[in-house]
């Protein structure tokens, strides 16, 4: 007898959406995706929690951010105003997120820093994700939480400046390439060039420090013959100089009549400062421009002391470092397991795509003597997450290995000790924390050696857990510190203060967490082409935009006065500049409080021949310009690194030739007056 449709048993109704978003994928265990869940959840609270207290943080980008939303012309150059005289100082991808916010929900702090936090929190969710595919849910887990909670990141996804958007872009690509080794997809290569490319956008020759691990480690380990893998990576490097090439080739053929200029530049060109500001020149230290006042080297120089403890040192280590020491031990081990594995084994090609990413970004960021900051440390987080979690749970599920075991302890003790060295660099920051990392680090890495083949499930479970709280507590107490503190400047820096780090006490130059009155590289009295004035170069905003009056620095803007900016949105509408500084960021403060375009004379340096004295009186001439603003830098930064003093002579031939007059604590020369 034949059984009918309706006689047969009906299959069990498909879980809702809702359900299967909790429930997370059919092969993970239970706990997998409401973990997931919480630790995206914990990430959104540390990277948005009194996200606003920063205020505009990065002026300059802020501005810039401004000027985007007023201007679709702005938005696609990367301007400094919206009457496009200058660019920022990079490709504009950044500023394409920040401005497309700001026209949707308005020019302010959260439409401004809440998309920085939301890529933080999509980064965290693709490493997982990651990390996940080749190695469980578990080791994602800890890959996204150590990402989560590298102070650097906590700092940089709760900034406006582009890491943010390099960070998702490149760790983007490298979920793309490991899609891509499973069955060696082109199209999931190509897609893996094209982040690559995107990423060259916002932080241009940057984001090509991770294509050296993406191409060798899939020509080494993708399925496939040598000729068929060859070729993919030469269609994903078409895809790659497509991605990032488009937008070069428009500014370069856009007669410079049309476009704005090029800052950062002196010949107003991009390759120039592809190739030059923001390329070769980062890692001789020739930057034309510069303001680092020479190339650093092992005994120091312009932008600190160069070497392999670099990424170690007061500066930098309480940056990224935390886990540093633990993902070298984990690499090394995970490439030791595997070094008899078949070419295209998925475990060796992880190691080696996540190791390569982290010694090839970390040796140039140690060695290069052109412009660096603290903060691009962040580039590295990824790499350290993916290798601790990769590592951590690989050593752990073979622990009844002697060998293995003792590694893990071996790691685990180093972690304690050395964050115990870098808590200590800030012996009154929560002095009581260094001895419980150390003592409670040493316990648990002896108990991981001496876990017995019959110990309980619960025994093992809780030694684990104490092991993650202890190499994780030093990390997390400094992003907590990080997102409690407002931040603002070009130069942020995460955690607590350090001694002998610059801007930190005992340290000599830049300017970090907001602190007023920090400029870097400030000129004496007096000095050639400065002509200081009230408000004082160097002056400017903490995070909630600096002291009245002041109209910003070298490297942070102000908040100009009520009268200031009363005066100048008088009949603003007349012309194309409401008023001219020196540097982009004594116009930018001014210029976020107007919401009027205002020139930066010189562009973020103040070196940058733009606009020459002639093309200058022209303007002024033309009546374009209303107002120039003294008494921030009232001169170029022409000095060891050269550039333009153009701007010097501007101030110059304006004080010559105009009336000074005070308003609101700001130096003003009306340009109109005769």
């Amino acid at each position: 007898m034949t059984t009918t449709t309706l006689e047969r048993p009906l299959p069990a109704p498909a879980p809702g959406r809702l359900a299967r978003l909790v429930r997370g994928r059919a092969d993970d265990p239970a706990w997998a995706r409401p973990a997931l869940l919480g630790l995206l959840a914990a990430t959104a609270l540390l990277y948005l929690w009194t996200l606003s207290a920063s205020g505009w943080a990065n002026d300059f980008y802020s501005a810039a951010a401004q000027a985007a939303s007023q201007s679709w012309k702005a938005h696609f150059f990367g301007s400094s105003d919206a009457s496009n005289f200058i660019t920022v100082d990079k490709p504009p991808a950044a500023l394409w997120v920040m401005g497309l916010s700001a026209r949707l929900f308005g020019v302010n702090s959260w439409s401004l820093l809440a998309p920085e936090a939301l890529m933080g929190v999509a980064t965290v969710g693709l490493l997982y994700a990651t990390v996940r595919r080749w190695f469980g849910p578990a080791a994602g887990l800890l890959a996204g939480a150590v990402m989560a909670l590298t102070p650097v990141a906590t700092l940089i996804f709760r900034f406006n400046n582009p890491d943010a958007l390099l960070v998702l872009l490149l760790v983007t690509g490298a979920y793309a390439t490991v899609r891509a080794l499973e069955d060696g997809s082109t199209g999931w290569l190509v897609l893996a060039g094209a982040c690559v490319g995107f990423g060259f956008l916002a932080k241009q020759l940057q984001a090509l420090l991770v294509v050296p691990a993406f191409a060798l480690v899939y020509l080494a380990a993708a399925p496939g013959s040598l000729a068929r893998r060859l070729g993919q990576l030469v269609a994903a490097g078409v895809a790659m100089v497509a991605s990032a090439g488009w937008w070069v080739a428009i500014v370069e053929l856009t007669p410079a009549s049309a476009r704005p200029y090029i800052g950062g530049s002196q010949t107003n060109s991009i390759l120039e400062l592809t190739f030059g500001y923001n390329g070769f020149g980062r890692l001789t230290g020739n930057e034309t421009g510069s303001v680092g006042g020479g190339p650093g080297g092992p005994g120091g120089g312009g932008w600190g002391q160069t070497g392999w403890e670099r990424m170690f040192g007061a500066e930098v280590g309480g940056q990224i470092a935390w886990l540093l020491p633990a993902a070298l031990l984990l690499l090394a081990a995970g490439l030791w397991l595997t070094r008899r594995m078949p070419r295209t084994n998925r475990a060796r090609a992880a190691f080696a795509l996540w190791g390569g990413w982290l010694v090839v970004t970390g040796l140039v960021f140690s060695f290069m003597q052109g412009i660096f900051h603290p903060y691009y440390a962040v580039a590295l987080a990824p790499a350290v997450g993916a290798l601790v979690g990769m590592g951590a749970t690989g050593l752990w599920e073979v622990r009844r290995h002697p060998t293995m075991r003792r590694w893990l302890a071996a790691t685990l003790a180093v972690t304690a000790v050395w964050s115990y060295v870098v808590l200590r660099r800030t012996p009154d920051w929560h002095p009581g924390l260094a001895p419980l990392v150390l003592v409670a680090g040493l316990v648990v890495a002896a108990l991981v050696a001496a876990i017995p083949r019959v110990a309980s499930r619960r025994a093992v479970l809780s030694v684990a857990a104490a092991g993650l709280l202890v190499a994780l507590a030093g990390p997390a107490a400094y992003s907590l510190d990080t997102a409690a503190t407002p931040h603002g400047g070009a130069i942020p820096s995460a955690g607590p203060s350090v001694p002998g780090a610059r801007g930190g006490p005992g340290g000599g130059v830049g300017r970090f967490r907001g602190a007023p009155g920090g400029g870097f590289g400030q000129a004496a009295p007096g000095a050639p082409g400065q002509g200081l004035g009230p408000g004082g170069f160097g002056r400017g905003g903490t995070g909630q935009g600096g002291p009245r009056g002041a109209l910003g620095g070298l490297l942070d803007g102000g908040t100009p006065d009520a009268e200031l900016v009363a005066l100048l949105q008088q009949d603003a509408d007349r012309y194309s500049w409401v008023a001219a500084a020196i540097g982009s960021n004594s116009a930018a403060g001014v210029q976020l409080a107007t919401g009027d375009p205002v020139m930066a004379i010189g562009g973020f340096n103040g070196s940058d021949p733009a606009p020459t004295l002639a093309q200058f009186q022209q303007y002024v001439a033309e009546g374009r310009i209303h107002y120039f603003l003294g008494g921030g830098r009232t001169g170029g930064m022409r000095g060891a690194m050269g550039g333009s003093d153009a701007a010097g002579q501007i101030s110059a031939w304006v004080q010559e030739h105009f009336a000074a007059t005070t308003v609101g604590g700001a130096t003003v020369y009306d340009l109109t007056a005769t």
